[in-house]
């Protein structure tokens, strides 16, 4: 339907992969390739080290590369906090004590003066030099001389927040914030390399960008900051107000995240992608006097002894609409400006906001529900407010191909081979966006005539399945008949998975697979899995019953004696391996080559051994009301949440398939409405986010 994004990379696409049984490289190779064979690697040195940056990306690295004997050198000033020491009880709880060990073994440290390099360094025979010092480029320029002229093969990045690759000289490799556990890094290169292939062979998700000012990450969230601190100034509302509107309606708090981050600094990379920025693209991204002042002082957004818990108010429609021209005007613009410019592949430019600048919805997912003519207008609005920014920087025509399949089509993709579909996404959460996407995704497949089709993450953006998107379920909360309608709706869709073709494999390739997504891949005809994909069914926790057949269509694939183990899954809320559920849950769990190969056989009808579980369309009888070996508990919350999920199980099992799915949609949309909903972790947010 569109390019994959895998493409961007070099490494072709999704059908590929299962095409030709495997994954298009190994970090074994790529290994090799940028640090030399086993027994004579070479070094990866990050400078900066003990920085923010620095130490996440130490460890984020060092834990990936130990294994292959490749030693970490940690370079910064003397005297300088040990940030990577601090990183270490993150480590712990990530890989255990013992693996923690052995990464921070491999990191060695040393001091230098910013000009000469420790001699000793050579020994280390350095082949790669992450940059991460102070954002001034003459500093930076110069520390490239120094390593050059040491290591003239040595290959130099940048994890630059705003300056371009044309400006540096050297390739960018911007990782997003918290950088020790954030995946996304920004790439800039002339073609695909080696070192970004790597990247992704560790598990990582490198996005290639252009080399334009400030990528695309920090024109979202810096130009986000700018466009609440006008707000401020014409409205005189408080940032942390502001703060709770843009959360309320786009997701992210972006002057709490500067404190978070440290404001002193946070202020200054801001203020500096802002101010070079505008050099090239005019008021549109001018730091405002509030925004130079906090540069100088360093100042916290929130002061320490502000009234925020105590002090509250709601805006009236006026107020409304002036904060969506200021916010959402400015964004829209700078979007316009950056698909002007072809900085990303829409897919990417529409995650780096959703997965770094913590956009509930990306821009150009919130854009297309808007409406060119819609997203104009509010545009036009921001103009009338601030008419400097209308002199450079404002794309209005990118918006004519709103319905290109590049922008209908940012979460799902599909592609086929004339008699095999493969159809990828690439959000890890579940949400009607993706449901709209894939129901296009299958109509796109009928038409061209393709009855097999293989469904899986994308093996790029999405590394995972996390599960339904419970911002969705927040109409639901004071009407019923959302809930319902949203249940009835994605149920429908996840349907089409197992009637609409011949035969259906659902793939999970990532490293887990929960709730709304697992009950959707379970409408696949056949279910594999990677071994040790993680896979679950968390609602009883929320709590919330599953809207999208949980609660009967995994019983009517099994027989009765597996029983036990489905109500296990959804009355604890614990996962498993995925090497653990074959049999009543998934067909079949191996490594994940062998995994890729077997569903493409199953995929084009060859020989793989497997036997299709057909759902049984009859009443089913005899269902348990209690699973076996399930623990007591003193959490009345708990015990309540299990029983309406109990109940859901009897009612929709105990009913045909063909009325199965409306008892479960009511059943599970009526639930959202209660107290023990309310006072669960969905309702706390929607009462934190949206009731201000």
């Amino acid at each position: 339907m569109r390019p994959s994004t895998l493409q961007t990379l070099g490494l072709g696409s999704v059908i590929e992969i299962f095409q030709n049984g495997k994954l298009p490289v190994s970090a074994d190779e790529l290994v090799d390739r940028v640090f030399g064979k086993a027994g004579n690697r070479g070094a990866l040195v990050i400078t900066g080290a003990n920085g923010i940056v620095g130490a996440g990306k130490t460890m984020q690295l060092g834990s990936r590369l130990e294994s292959f004997g490749i030693p970490i050198i940690a370079l910064d000033f003397p005297g300088i906090p040990d940030g990577i020491a601090k990183q270490y009880p993150g480590l712990v709880r990530a890989f255990g004590k013992g693996n923690a060990n052995k990464v921070m073994g491999n990191i060695i440290k040393y001091s230098y003066d910013g000009k000469t390099l420790p001699k000793a360094l050579a020994s280390h025979n350095p082949k790669f030099l992450l940059e991460a010092i102070p954002e001034i480029l003459d500093i930076k320029k110069d520390h490239y001389k120094t390593f050059r002229e040491m290591f003239p093969e040595i290959d130099i990045w940048s994890v630059t927040s705003g300056f371009p690759r044309s400006s540096l000289g050297v390739g960018i490799a911007h990782p997003a914030f918290p950088h020790e556990v954030n995946k996304i890094w920004e790439i800039v290169e002339p073609a695909p390399s080696a070192s970004s292939k790597l990247l992704w062979a560790l598990g990582l998700i490198p996005m290639p960008v252009s080399d334009n000012w400030s990528f695309v990450l920090d024109v979202f969230f810096c130009g986000l900051t700018l466009a609440g601190s006008r707000f401020s100034e014409a409205s005189n509302m408080p940032y942390w107000k502001i703060d709770k509107y843009i959360r309320k309606y786009l997701g992210p708090n972006p002057f709490r995240a500067h404190d978070a981050i440290g404001a002193a600094g946070a202020n200054f990379l801001s203020w500096s992608c802002l101010h070079h920025l505008s050099k090239h693209y005019g008021e549109l991204f001018a730091p405002n006097q509030t925004f130079d002042e906090k540069k100088e002082s360093g100042q916290n957004w929130y002061p320490l002894d502000h009234f925020r818990p105590l002090v509250d108010w709601s805006m009236n429609e006026k107020e409304t609409a002036e904060f969506n021209a200021w916010i959402l005007g400015s964004l829209f613009q700078m979007t316009s400006l950056m698909i002007h410019e072809n900085r990303t592949h829409l897919s990417q430019m529409n995650l780096i906001g959703e997965l770094c600048a913590q956009f509930r919805k990306g821009m150009l997912a919130t854009i297309r529900s808007y409406g060119a003519d819609a997203t104009r207008k509010i545009v036009g609005d921001y103009h009338k407010l601030h008419p400097a920014a209308a002199e450079k920087a404002w794309h209005p025509e990118v918006f004519e191909k709103i319905d290109s399949p590049e922008w209908q089509q940012l979460y799902v993709n599909a592609e086929h081979d004339g008699k095999v579909g493969v159809i990828s996404i690439n959000r890890e959460i579940y949400n009607y966006d993706v449901n709209t996407e894939l129901d296009k995704a299958i109509d796109w497949l009928k038409a061209a005539g393709i009855k097999n089709v293989i469904v899986t993450g994308d093996f790029h953006l999405s590394t995972q399945m996390i599960g339904a998107d419970t911002t969705d379920f927040f109409p639901a909360i004071e009407n019923p008949a959302k809930g319902v309608e949203l249940c009835n709706a994605w149920s429908a869709t996840a349907r089409r998975l197992y009637n609409d073709f011949k035969t259906s494999v659902g793939v999970i390739n990532g490293k887990r697979c929960f709730g709304g997504f697992l009950e959707l891949m379970m409408h696949c005809q056949y279910l594999v899995a990677e071994e040790n994909a993680v896979l679950g069914m968390p609602e009883v926790t929320l709590p919330v019953i599953p809207g999208m057949e949980g609660c009967h269509w995994p019983f009517r694939k099994v027989k009765p004696e597996n029983y036990p183990n489905l109500l296990l899954l959804l009355l604890t809320g614990k996962p498993v391996k995925a090497k653990e559920s074959v049999g009543w849950l998934t067909d079949y769990a191996g490594p994940l080559e062998e995994t890729i190969k077997l569903a493409w056989k199953i995929a084009s009808d060859a020989d793989h051994g497997l036997k299709k579980r057909e759902v049984v369309a009859d009443n089913l009888k005899n269902m348990p009301k209690e699973a076996p070996g399930l623990e007591d508990t003193d959490d009345t919350s708990l015990e309540e949440a299990r029983k309406a999920i109990v109940g859901c199980i009897q009612n929709s099992c105990n009913a045909p398939l063909s009325e199965a799915v409306s008892i479960q949609s009511k059943l599970s949309g009526n639930f959202m409405t209660t107290t023990l909903f309310k006072k669960g972790a969905i309702g706390t947010a929607y009462a934190k986010t949206w009731l201000v």
